[in-house]
């Protein structure tokens, strides 16, 4: 399968999740919590089964490490290339019904994201990318045109700073207070990588602990939009495979052009 079809056959794996995410957004549904404290919801689960059906018809050979998996103990080994997957990122937004959730897949290969797309049902928007064909998004659940996408470099005025509406914390606030901020914007979910890879932010910290599922896709397509994503505080890129660390991140900033 070429880097093009694989990448259509994601998008294509997306719409179809959350399409199955938004018929239990509007019915009421039960919140039930995993091990680390962190909600799931049915629709996770769903979400995260057709993804995987579909990866393994469309790539058998590529093992995936799945968020909803992973938590029931079923993570595979790896290898050079593998797919992530978080069916539902944002599961606290999905329940208080903010619609700034996003259903996350993401190929990684020698430890960098080189592919991802990240839907959001609730907006009806995809962003998407690949090393070959750049970032993009698209709007009206997928029917829209192809529309590339840019960081932006740093405005003269300040730079727009995002951060999380669910987990910001005082850490986070004493490093914006470092910069030349201009204005600020709250988004959930991996919307923020994002924000930042289509020119609408310029700064993304995140202080606090995250998985590689949670930012595998989002770093994909804001590195191809022209950013980058750096471990805080040594500047190293943030990579994935990192089995020691149980597969968490470190802190890191995701930064425009």
């Amino acid at each position: 399968m070429t880097d093009d079809s694989l990448l259509d056959e994601m998008i294509a794996l997306a719409l179809e999740a959350g399409a199955a995410t938004m018929r239990i957004y509007a019915e009421e549904f039960d919140v039930s919590v995993k091990a680390d404290a962190s909600p799931v919801t049915q629709a996770d689960e769903i979400a995260e089964a057709i993804i995987l059906k579909g990866l393994a018809a469309a790539a058998p050979s590529t093992p995936v490490l799945a968020e909803e998996s992973a938590a029931a103990g079923k993570i595979p080994a790896l290898g050079r290339r593998f797919f992530l997957v978080d069916p539902l990122d944002g599961t606290k937004e999905f329940v208080s019904k903010t619609g700034e959730f996003t259903v996350n897949i993401a190929l990684v290969e020698e430890g960098k994201p080189t592919m991802g797309v990240v839907y959001a049902p609730a907006l009806g928007r995809i962003y998407a990318a690949s090393r070959k064909a750049g970032a993009f998004r698209i709007d009206d659940e997928g029917r829209g045109e192809r529309k590339p996408i840019y960081a932006r470099p740093a405005p003269a005025a300040g730079l727009v700073a995002v951060a999380s509406r669910s987990h910001r914390n005082a850490e986070t606030d004493d490093f914006l207070s470092t910069l030349t901020v201009a204005d600020f914007a709250a988004a959930g979910s991996s919307l923020k990588f994002c924000l930042v890879a289509e020119g609408a932010a310029d700064v993304y910290p995140r202080l606090g602990r995250t998985m590689e599922w949670d930012t595998g896709a989002g770093q994909a397509v804001l590195e191809a939009a022209g950013g980058r994503v750096v471990v805080h505080p040594s500047g190293e890129a943030l990579n994935y495979g990192k089995k020691e660390r149980g597969f968490d991140n470190p802190h890191f900033i995701a930064w425009g052009a």
